[in-house]
């Protein structure tokens, strides 16, 4: 027999929400239900005023999902609603910062265990080929003989299961995570327990208590074979989620990606800015899609515009890590799970990325 989301809903309804009275589906407080391959879970969302009175009511969710036929595994997070209110609007006058939400150097930042190092890989703005970069990255990296390991931060669209190849469903050992692995690289995303396409409608809270999870809930390394490096694939843009990763991961520092035209470089300085706040090095940036090879000559075809990436990096003081062109191997690499580095290892951004690699760690170890 099996469990469907309907069942799942019928038992957590049977459990009585303390405040309202109703089952918790009624009184809206499962948020991204899972039930797939066995494991079942959700977010269990309250006021943060609350969260102590509702930890029985998380035992008592997972002990209602764990007895429903063909569940091996059931797992209920509590989160707490944060307070809202991060910016003051004055009539008349720009949004301005909240004061008393300007970050400094996070005191409470730290590494995953048995993690040497940790980078970030970050754009500000979507569809530059981030996810791109940090796969090919973190691969290279293991190319050149390190144990590494990738984060796939984006809560709302992951895509390092697809760019790397693998599906699963990580299982649960001496209380982590186990992530799955590819390419010799160590691998976590919520893609693995979510089904590939499905939306996941989760707040901010929530979406920051699950990169939380992954980040410190996961049995990256050892203590006898630590991860040498952990690279960790940014969402786009500056808000909960990014926040959350700066606070609370320790970052040896940050790579940004952007491709040549202006409009992904304003993006790119907001990003780096977020770094700048939170006392966090920027290594090095990537321009991607910086050209493409026109066939019959080879000569460069700036598509997106020329320079704007090498401007970038020096109007930031940091190095240019290289300008990876436009490839068709690149795009079927990351369809077919197979990144270029080793599906196309002489093409020229496989080699951008390989030297990229190099140079940031030789910048952080």
């Amino acid at each position: 027999m099996t469990t469907s989301l309907d069942d799942a809903r019928a038992a957590l309804d049977q459990i009585a929400d303390p405040v309202s009275g109703r089952g918790l589906v009624a009184a809206g407080l499962v948020q991204g239900l899972v039930v797939r391959d066995g494991r079942a879970g959700f977010m269990l969302e309250v006021p943060a005023s609350q969260a102590a009175r509702y930890a029985p009511i998380r035992e008592a969710a997972e002990k209602a999902l764990a007895a429903l036929p063909g569940i091996e595994t059931a797992q209920v997070v509590l989160t707490a609603q944060a307070a809202e209110g991060a910016t003051r609007v004055r009539k008349g006058a720009k949004i301005s910062e909240d004061p008393q939400a300007r970050m400094v150097p996070p005191p409470e930042a730290e590494k995953p265990a048995h993690v040497r190092h940790v980078i970030a890989v970050a754009s500000g703005k979507g569809g530059v080929g981030k996810s791109t970069v940090s796969t090919n990255l973190a691969v290279a990296f293991a190319g050149l003989g390190l144990r590494v390991g990738l984060l796939d931060a984006d809560i709302y669209g992951p895509s390092a299961p697809r760019m790397m190849g693998v599906d699963g469903d990580p299982l649960f050992e001496d209380g982590k995570l186990q992530p799955l692995e590819a390419h010799g690289v160590k691998v976590m995303s919520i893609g693995f327990i979510v089904d590939e396409g499905k939306a996941m409608i989760w707040r901010g809270p929530m979406a920051s208590s699950a990169v939380r999870q992954m980040i410190h809930d996961v049995a990256w390394g050892s203590e006898a074979q630590p991860l040498d490096v952990l690279v960790v694939d940014l969402p786009p843009g500056t808000g909960d989620v990014q926040l959350t990763l700066v606070q609370k991961l320790r970052i040896d520092g940050a790579v940004l990606v952007t491709t040549p035209q202006e409009i992904a470089l304003i993006d790119a300085r907001r990003a780096a800015a977020m770094f700048e706040k939170t006392a966090t090095p920027i290594l090095g940036l990537v321009e991607n899609m910086a050209f493409f090879a026109d066939p019959s000559t080879g000569a460069p075809i700036p598509i997106f515009g020329e320079g704007g990436g090498v401007a970038e990096a020096e109007r930031l003081g940091v190095p240019l890590l290289g300008r990876a062109p436009i490839e068709i191997a690149v795009r079927l690499g990351g369809d077919q799970g197979v990144p270029a580095v080793i599906s196309e290892p002489k093409g020229q951004a496989a080699q951008v990325f390989v030297e990229a690699a190099r140079t940031l760690w030789n910048a952080i170890r």
